[in-house]
């Protein structure tokens, strides 16, 4: 594993992408932090908020909006140094269409989650300007949480043309649950980074699930009863029955599966089962599918077809 000292982080003006530009700025051996963000005054304000409270004038924005790939081609062009490390952070719920394709063929819940993110790994690999690790905000919900109301995903195949269903949107239809979209998203998502660590091992690629955190817009999309639990009824109670934690929890781990060695490539870290809280495993111990090598390289391939 490559020294890290300067670290790109998308949707980093707010949540979880914020809370570990600030905790990874704590860390001395950390000389630059990119901010990416969609939004130039919600970086701007980022930026001098997270100068004022870590003491470091370290951090750079790039505008990217990872739901755009000529966006995410844009920041990569413009980019004057190569970095360490990145966190694919920026995702949600897709906004307000989620189901709705975009002009790459993708709904727009799979473009901001996964397809903006494999366009900024490869133009990154392309153009040699990463240097050490890749980690993927990962989730609980790719091995469901069904104490949280989300099934596991269910692969009929694992094929190729089943994981591009995934990314068009034609596995679910206009009217898809939501939750369990996202789901089968992010678990195309970890196939995607094992995958891509036998295909580049000499970089490091982990998944990550900073767990069930309150505190973040990931969820503000969700049909209205549904964002209602998970941000403000299940925002109280969750927390107290250990079924979620802060921000600071959750960013935490990101921090740590991209400093902390013993994290390794190809693997898809979460919390143990049960509830989205507590130590992180590897998820192959539990869903022993994430390790199949044909089910990485077959979501590897599908989510290419659109890139």
């Amino acid at each position: 594993m490559n020294p890290i000292q300067s670290v790109l982080i998308t949707g980093a003006n707010a949540g979880l992408g914020r809370e570990a530009a600030r905790q990874l700025a704590l860390h001395k051996g950390i000389e630059k932090i990119y901010l990416g963000s969609r939004n130039e005054a919600k970086a701007q304000a980022a930026r001098t908020a997270l100068k004022a409270e870590t003491g470091r004038d370290i951090f750079e924005i790039v505008l990217i909006d990872v739901s755009d790939p000529a966006s995410v081609r844009a920041a990569v062009a413009r980019l004057g140094a190569p970095v360490d490390a990145v966190i694919l952070n920026a995702g949600g719920t897709g906004g307000r269409s989620p189901n709705d394709l975009t002009a790459s063929g993708v709904t727009n819940i799979f473009a901001a989650n996964v397809l903006g993110h494999v366009i900024l790994v490869d133009e990154l690999l392309e153009r040699q300007l990463v240097t050490s690790s890749v980690l993927y905000a990962g989730s609980e919900a790719a091995r469901g949480i069904p104490k949280m109301g989300i099934a596991r995903p269910e692969l009929d195949t694992s094929s190729v043309e089943e994981f591009a269903s995934i990314a068009n949107g034609s596995k679910f239809g206009p009217d898809g649950d939501p939750l369990d979209i996202y789901a089968n998203v992010k678990l195309t998502a970890a196939l995607w980074m094992g995958s891509m660590a036998r295909q580049h091992p000499h970089i490091r690629f982990v998944t990550m699930s900073p767990g069930g955190t309150t505190g973040t817009n990931g969820m503000d999309d969700l049909p209205f009863l549904k964002k209602l639990f998970f941000k403000h009824i299940g925002g109280i109670l969750m927390p107290i029955l250990g079924m979620m934690h802060g921000v600071e929890t959750g960013a935490k781990r990101y921090v740590e599966g991209l400093l902390n060695p013993k994290f390794e490539t190809g693997h898809f870290y979460a919390s143990a089962g049960g509830s989205p809280t507590g130590p992180v495993v590897d998820q192959a111990t539990i869903v022993a599918e994430l390790a199949d090598t044909t089910f990485q390289d077959n979501a590897n391939r599908a989510v290419h077809q659109f890139a």
